[in-house]
């Protein structure tokens, strides 16, 4: 991993999906025995980054489908 000329540095994926580093959520860097440790600030709510992980993922899907193409989908057995 590299820091750009910006002093930015890309967190990988399994970092942020792990320790809920969801965009737009406030961090703070501290020393700690000569390493620099990154946490999370406890301004934004489960709920909020939920909703913000829910946004990314709208207009996503591949295929559009009919709201009985949809219920379809998500029932355990099929309507004859």
């Amino acid at each position: 991993m590299r820091i750009t000329s910006k002093g930015q540095v890309t967190i990988p994926q399994w970092v942020r999906e792990r320790y809920g580093l969801m965009p737009q959520t406030d961090v703070e860097f501290t020393e700690r025995d000569g390493m620099v440790v990154l946490t999370p600030l406890a301004s934004a709510s489960k709920h909020d980054r939920a909703d913000l992980m829910l946004a990314g993922l709208r207009g996503s899907a591949q295929k559009s489908l009919t709201t009985d193409e949809i219920m379809q989908l998500t029932r355990a057995y099929e309507d004859d």
